[in-house]
């Protein structure tokens, strides 16, 4: 299977679609920090592929044949890391760039038709003592069309931990990908990644019209700083927001419910066109309207948000600021310590209050 293509290439324009629906799948995480060993979280990742396989399924008689995109929920096969150290979470729940979970989900999309959005924690053979969260983007031929690695995470690895290095082996371009398909130019962001506005900002400015947010949160029926964060990235950056939120996160000590609900469907003018309370759910369903979006862009006028950023001054402002550091895990060629990623941050914690930042 084919897994690597430029996430730039263009497609033939006559076989666009301008008005489809899309679905954020609100699903169960099964967690597999409780697996004794590889084969048996292997085996739970399976079962969840099978459960999913049938939602989905489920999903498009119930939705009919415009349903033609679906993101699933940050790390939706695994859970997260709670304890484990990097090689323990190499070992138990992270897959290969090439390897079985992709396959499968690859033939998940040729089954259904559907663009895909997932979230796994994936491997490198470039930084072998490492790993990566991945959001990608899998088309109906089941090619793997896109791949975003989580670029900001309080407890795992990021490209920008090992940039040097990493550079040496991807594209600058590469860390903010975008896909241009039949749906419109499609991108993502992961989890608490939405409440970083240049993320999603430089996506845009890439021609993104349709970020997936992968996510597994604290939902709320009180306004939470991600529900805020993706009304704000959408209207802001004029694109639409697809935010699948897990159902709930079982097989741990957390009260399973902690993340749930909330799953939603944005617009590029910030409204929200469908939300789910909680639980499994295909109600997180709505149109998306290309054509409405791409008109909306190019109107001139005040709401013209994309066309009125003056980026030149940011990246000028931006280039005298001392902050979080790029390349802190040196050459990725050892995997951190339990205790570095809460001591990096008290040291720029540290530094920000020298500067008289905070």
């Amino acid at each position: 299977m084919t897994q690597r293509k430029n996430p730039q290439t263009r497609i033939d324009r006559s076989h666009r679609m301008e008005l489809y629906k899309a679905l954020a799948l609100q699903t169960e995480c099964a967690a597999v920090n409780r697996a004794t060993d590889r084969a048996e979280a292997r085996g739970i990742m399976q079962s969840s592929l099978g459960r999913i396989t049938g939602q989905l399924m489920s999903a498009l008689a119930f939705h009919g044949p415009s349903l033609k995109l679906v993101c699933l929920p940050e790390y939706f096969l695994t859970s997260y890391p709670a304890g484990e150290s990097a090689a323990e979470w190499r070992e138990k729940a992270c897959v290969a760039m090439d390897g079985e979970i992709y396959d499968r989900i690859g033939a998940l999309a040729q089954k259904t038709g559907l663009y895909i959005g997932a979230n796994l924690y994936e491997t490198d053979p470039h930084f072998p003592e490492l790993y990566f969260q991945a959001s990608t983007i899998t088309a109906p031929s089941g090619e793997l069309v896109l791949r975003y690695r989580r670029l900001i995470s309080m407890y795992a690895p990021s490209p920008y931990d090992v940039m040097d290095a990493y550079l040496e082996h991807y594209s600058l371009e590469s860390l903010f990908p975008v896909v241009d398909t039949p749906l419109g130019r499609l991108a993502a962001v992961a989890s608490e990644e939405i409440r970083f506005p240049e993320i999603s900002r430089i996506l845009a400015a890439r021609g993104a019209e349709v970020i997936l947010h992968p996510t597994s949160e604290a939902a709320s029926t009180q306004w939470t700083y991600k529900n805020i964060a993706k009304i704000a990235r959408a209207q802001e950056n004029q694109c639409y927001v697809i935010s699948a939120n897990s159902a709930e996160i079982t097989g741990t000590a957390l009260a399973a419910a902690s993340t749930d609900a909330r799953s939603q469907i944005v617009d590029d003018r910030g409204l929200i066109l469908a939300e789910t309370p909680g639980g499994e759910s295909i109600t997180a369903c709505a149109d998306v309207d290309i054509r409405a979006l791409r008109d909306r862009r190019a109107r001139n006028g005040m709401d013209n948000m994309l066309a009125r950023q003056p980026a030149e001054l940011y990246a000028k402002m931006y280039g005298t600021l001392d902050m979080h550091p790029s390349g802190s895990l040196g050459d990725g060629s050892a995997a951190p310590k339990k205790d570095f990623y809460k001591r990096r941050q008290d040291e720029v914690i540290a530094r920000l209050s020298t500067l008289g930042v905070i």
